[in-house]
């Protein structure tokens, strides 16, 4: 396995964790990060979606389905992004900028490999 696509790879698993974490303990989860808690369904289902997508990231990764790499670079930057100026604008709480350095650092991750590997 490739080193972006292990970058990939091991990724999938910090979203299936994150996931699994939203789906069956959301509000420890939440409190845990200072975000509020919530007895809507809405959050149960992020977990699915986030859940799911660490599949994607997993798979790929295990079947080095190379052209998925780079777009991960691009989508992991972005939530960063995102996540910035959602706390700028105080939609949330300042916690939320750690899990958007993991995407980050992940990004990075797979974009050296990616630079390393060609």
């Amino acid at each position: 396995m490739s080193a972006a696509a292990k970058s990939v790879y091991y990724f999938g698993f910090y979203l299936y964790a994150i996931g699994i974490g939203l789906i069956f303990i959301p509000n420890l989860f939440l409190k845990t990060f200072q975000l509020p808690e919530t007895n809507e369904v809405w959050i149960r289902v992020v977990g699915i979606l986030v859940f799911l997508i660490g599949f994607y990231y997993h798979q790929t990764g295990k079947l080095n389905f190379i052209a998925f790499y780079p777009l991960t670079v691009i989508a992991r930057t972005v939530v960063f992004i995102s996540f910035i100026f959602f706390v700028a604008l105080k939609f949330t709480s300042p916690m939320l900028i750690g899990f958007g350095v993991v995407d980050l650092l992940g990004a990075a991750w797979t974009y050296m490999a990616l630079k390393k590997e060609k």
